[in-house]
């Protein structure tokens, strides 16, 4: 299970380091695609495969499930650590979520999210949460 947050930056050839916490989870081998909301997702061989056949059950029929699997596909990437817990994040990918420097690493239960810094903080702050607002709509979830 991945949770926390930390902060890391980009070196000049598009590697960053891994949180330590997160380097036995993910793997030798890992995904990093387009995520929701201009972040990257990153996820271990074995997520990625249980998102990849509950995506392949669903209709080729169906327009909505080739779109999203189009844009979930085409930017994936399949990664590797080196040898300093550091990966190279491909330059498209970093250009989509708005990578340049600073980096927050967001871990939600399944996989790990990328984000530019900047990003993070205006929009995930704690200025913006109300706990009103999120336990209503906590409810409307089931949970």
């Amino acid at each position: 299970m991945f949770i926390g947050e930390y902060q890391h930056t980009l070196d000049a050839k598009g590697r960053m380091f891994v949180p330590s916490k997160f380097r036995d989870d993910l793997g030798d081998t890992f995904i990093v695609t387009l995520g929701l909301d201009n972040c990257l997702f990153v996820f271990p061989q074995e997520e990625f495969e249980r998102l990849k056949a509950k995506l392949d059950a669903i209709s080729i029929t169906n327009k909505d499930a080739r779109t999203f699997a189009r844009f979930f596909f085409a930017g994936a990437s399949e990664c590797e650590m080196d040898k300093q817990g550091r990966i190279m994040i491909p330059a498209k990918l970093r250009d989509y979520a708005g990578l340049a420097k600073d980096v927050t690493v967001v871990g939600v239960s399944n996989r790990v999210e990328l984000w530019n810094t900047e990003s993070w903080e205006s929009t995930h702050s704690f200025e913006n949460f109300s706990p009103d607002e999120l336990s209503e709509k906590m409810e409307l979830l089931g949970l």
